[in-house]
C-alpha cells in the first residue's frame, strides 16, 4: 500500500503487488504508479518530500517462514534449557494436550553455551565471568557458520558487566557476526522473557539490516533530502540505524499504526474512544484506544516466541476474506483460521482454488458484483462460488445455498465480535463506550454488522479504508522506549524517591539524547512514563501511566491509588490496604512531526438526494427474501448525502454494506459516519 500526501489535504492511495524476494521492486512499482498519477518523476517526487516512511513485514515474514539467520547464544551456566522449558507453559486449549507438538526453537541446544559467572538479585557479583568459556563457544560457532550472537545472563538488568564483556570478546573475535545482549534489547527482569526476545532479535536483524540497506540505498539513489524512517510495533518511527540492531522492534508494525488512522479518522467527531479493525486477505487485525491512548503488550507469546518488549497490542484472528469455510470432523460449520491467500485465493477468483471462502459468501449474497473487476486483473466469479458453496457446505448440511453463504458470514462475524471482546471486556472497556472504524479491502462487508452483534451505535469508514495502515504511519511520531528495572516497595519505610527520580530521569535523557542525535528541538518533545506494578507477593504486574516526571509524597500516594482502580478494572478487585510493589518502569520520548492536513471534500450549498448507480439483488438474513437493493458509486456520493440502508457502496478499493437500519452520511473528512436510523 502506498499513501502520498500534501499540504492542501491531498491523500491517494494506490497499490501494488508484493515482492518478498526485493522490496525495492513493489516499491518502484508503485512509484511508477503514483508518477503516471501526478506527472512527475520519481525522483522528483521523493526529493521533494518531506518524510518518507517504510512499514514492512519483513522481520514478520522471517518469523512465520524460519528464514532467520543462525544464532548461537551465550546463557549463564545451568539455564541452557530455558528457552525450551518456557517456564512450562503451553498455550491456551493445549495445556493438557500431550500431542501438541514443542513451540520451535530458534537457537538449536547445541548451539545453546553455558558460561560460568553470576550476577546476583541486588547487582553484587557473587562469581566472575568465565571468559575462558566465552572464547570456546566462540571458536565452536566461528566452526559452526553462526550469523548472530545473543548473551542473556541471569541478573544482568542489575550489573550489565559479564553480558557487555561477553559481548566485548565476541564483537572482536568475530567481526562480521551481529551481536546483541539482553540488557540491550530488553533491560527488564524475568530471565526467559529477555533470553527470548534477545534470541529473536538476533534471529531477525541481519534479514532486517539487508533489507534497510537496499531501501536507503533506493532512495539515496531518488535523491530523498531525509533519511527514510521506519515504523515500529510501539506505534512510532525510528531511524534505519536503529531497526538494523532491534529488528524485534518490527515484528508486528503493520497493524501496529491502525490505532493513529483511527483517532486521525475519529478526531473530527470529537471521538477519542475508537477500536480499529483491519479485515484483509488472510487476517483480521484489532487494536483499541480509550481517551486517545492505545492498549500496548508486554511480555506475549508472538507466534510461540515469547516476546518482552511493548507493543501495540493487536489481536489477530484467521479471519479474512480468503478465510476457508470447512466443515469439521463432527459435521460443524467452521470458517478459518486456513485461508486460500492470494494464490490459489477464492474459488471466484478462478485460480485454481477449490474451498469455498467468506469472500465467496459475499459474492453468493450480492454484496460483490458478478463480475467484478479486482485489482485490474481477477474477474469475480458468482456461478464457480455458488458451486463450490453448494458442494463443500449446502449439500453436506442438507441446507440451501444462500443459507449456507449467510452462515459463513455469520460465523466469521461472530469469531470477529469474540476478538474484539478480548481486547476491550476482557480489559476492563465497555465496547459500546467505543466507535467501530473499518480497515482493510473486506472489513466494510462486516464492520457494521460486527457493531451491531457488540452494541456500538457509531461506525466510520474512511475512504482511504483499505490503506488505512499506511495512512496512519504518514500520521505518525518517532518514538524511543526505554526501559529499566527498579523492584521496590512504594509504602512508608521502603520506598526511595530519590533512587526512584534518578531511574527516571536517567531514562528520559537516554532517549532525549537519541531525538537530539534525530535534529529535534525541546519543544517538539514529549516523555511519557509507564510504572509496572503489584501488590506484594504477585506474579503479575499492571502498567500504570505516571502523571509527572518527578515523584514526591503526594504523587507517590496519587500513583498508588491509580494501580488501586487500574487493578479493580483489570480484575474487578482491589486491595487499599496491601503494600504495593514496583518491578519495573519505562519511558516512551517522543518527537513530534508535522502532520498533513485531513482530506476534505467539497460541501455542496445544496445537498440533494443520493442517486444510485443500479440495483442488485442481496440477501441480507438466513430466513429472508431476496431485495432489490440500491449500490451507490462512492466516487459521485457528495459530502452531506446520507443513504439508507439497505444498500452498497462502492468504493474504489473496497466495498461498504449497510444492512436494514442503518445509515451511512459521507463527511466532509472523506469518512463514511454510519450509524442507527432514528
Amino acid at each position: 500500500d502506498f499513501i502520498l500526501a500534501d499540504r492542501d489535504g491531498g491523500v491517494q492511495l494506490f497499490k501494488a503487488p508484493s515482492t518478498p524476494q526485493d522490496g525495492t521492486l513493489a516499491i518502484r512499482a508503485g512509484l511508477a504508479q503514483i508518477a503516471d498519477a501526478v506527472g512527475r518523476s520519481p525522483a522528483e517526487i521523493i526529493a521533494d518530500c518531506d518524510l518518507c516512511i517504510n512499514g514492512t513485514t519483513v522481520a514478520l515474514n522471517a518469523l512465520i517462514e524460519r528464514t532467520g539467520v543462525k544464532v548461537g547464544l551465550l546463557c549463564t551456566e545451568g539455564h541452557e534449557d530455558s528457552l525450551e522449558i518456557r517456564l512450562g507453559h503451553k498455550e491456551e486449549g493445549h495445556r493438557y494436550d500431550a500431542h501438541y507438538p514443542p513451540a520451535h526453537m530458534l537457537v538449536p541446544r547445541h548451539l545453546r553455551r553455558p558460561v560460568g559467572g553470576r550476577i546476583l538479585s541486588d547487582g553484587r557479583e557473587y562469581s566472575p565471568l568465565d571468559e575462558a568459556a566465552v572464547r570456546e563457544a566462540i571458536e565452536y560457532f566461528r566452526a559452526e557458520g553462526v550469523e548472530a550472537v545473543a548473551i542473556s545472563f541471569v541478573w544482568s538488568v542489575r550489573n550489565p558487566a559479564h553480558e557487555l564483556r561477553a559481548a566485548e570478546l565476541v564483537r572482536a573475535a568475530l567481526p562480521g557476526v551481529f551481536v546483541c545482549t539482553g540488557v540491550e534489547v530488553f533491560p527488564q527482569i524475568r530471565e526467559y522473557t529477555r533470553t527470548s526476545t534477545t534470541v529473536v532479535n538476533a534471529y531477525l536483524s541481519p534479514v532486517m539490516a539487508r533489507y534497510v540497506e537496499r531501501i536507503d540505498a533506493l532512495f539515496e539513489e531518488l535523491g530523498a533530502q531525509q533519511p527514510v524512517r521506519y515504523f515500529q510495533s510501539n506505534g512510532g518511527l525510528a531511524p534505519g540505524g536503529m531497526m538494523r540492531e532491534r529488528a524485534v522492534n518490527a515484528i508486528n508494525s503493520g497493524p501496529a499504526s491502525a490505532p493513529q488512522a483511527g483517532l486521525s479518522v475519529a478526531k473530527p467527531f470529537d471521538i477519542d474512544n475508537v477500536i480499529t479493525v483491519d479485515m484483509g486477505g488472510t487476517s483480521f487485525d484489532i487494536t483499541l484506544t480509550n481517551a486517545g491512548r492505545t492498549n500496548f503488550s508486554k511480555d506475549v507469546d508472538f507466534l510461540r516466541q515469547r516476546i518482552g518488549v511493548p507493543m501495540i497490542q493487536v489481536e489477530t484472528l484467521g479471519a479474512g476474506g480468503g478465510s476457508i469455510a470447512h466443515l469439521d470432523e463432527f459435521g460443524m460449520l467452521q470458517v478459518g483460521p486456513r485461508s486460500a491467500g492470494a494464490k490459489p485465493g477464492p474459488v471466484c477468483y478462478g485460480k485454481g482454488g477449490t474451498e469455498p471462502t467468506v469472500t465467496d459468501a459475499n459474492l453468493v449474497l450480492g454484496y460483490l458484483p458478478d463480475g467484478a473487476l479486482l485489482g485490474g486483473s481477477i474477474r469475480l466469479n458468482r456461478q464457480a462460488a455458488l458451486d463450490a458453496i453448494r458442494s463443500k457446505i449446502a449439500d453436506p448440511l442438507g441446507i440451501s445455498i444462500e443459507r449456507a453463504a449467510y452462515g459463513i458470514t455469520t460465523l466469521v462475524n461472530l469469531n470477529m465480535v469474540n476478538g474484539i471482546r478480548r481486547v476491550s471486556i476482557e480489559r476492563g472497556h465497555d465496547p459500546r463506550d467505543f466507535a467501530l472504524i473499518g480497515a482493510g479491502g473486506a472489513a466494510g462487508m462486516h464492520v457494521v454488522r460486527l457493531a451491531e452483534e457488540i452494541g456500538i451505535h457509531t461506525v466510520l469508514i474512511p475512504k482511504v479504508a483499505s490503506g488505512l495502515c499506511a495512512f496512519g504511519q504518514i500520521l505518525s511520531d518517532m518514538r524511543y522506549d526505554q526501559l529499566t528495572t527498579l523492584p521496590m516497595r512504594l509504602d512508608a519505610g521502603h520506598v526511595d524517591l530519590a533512587q526512584l527520580n534518578q531511574a527516571l530521569a536517567e531514562l528520559r535523557n537516554k532517549g532525549l539524547d537519541n531525538l537530539r542525535e534525530d535534529g529535534f528541538a525541546a519543544d517538539t518533545i514529549e516523555c511519557h512514563y509507564t510504572l509496572e506494578m503489584r501488590y506484594l507477593g504477585q506474579i503479575h504486574e499492571c502498567s500504570v501511566e505516571l502523571a509527572s516526571s518527578r515523584l514526591d509524597e503526594q504523587g507517590l500516594a496519587a500513583l498508588c491509588d491509580s494501580f488501586h482502580r487500574r487493578h479493580q478494572a483489570l480484575y474487578s478487585y482491589s486491595e487499599p490496604g496491601s503494600p504495593v510493589e514496583l518491578v519495573n518502569l519505562e519511558c516512551s520520548v517522543i518527537g513530534r512531526l508535522p502532520r498533513p492536513p485531513l482530506p476534505e471534500l467539497p460541501v455542496p450549498a445544496e445537498v440533494g438526494e443520493a442517486t444510485p448507480s443500479s440495483l442488485r439483488k442481496m440477501l441480507f438474513s438466513a430466513d429472508g427474501d431476496w431485495q432489490a437493493t440500491p449500490v451507490y458509486d462512492g466516487n459521485h456520493l457528495q459530502a452531506g448525502q446520507t443513504v439508507q440502508g439497505p444498500c452498497v457502496i462502492e468504493e474504489s478499493t473496497t466495498n461498504i454494506v449497510i444492512p436494514p437500519g442503518w445509515q451511512a452520511t459521507l463527511t466532509p473528512t472523506a469518512t463514511y459516519r454510519v450509524t442507527p436510523r432514528t
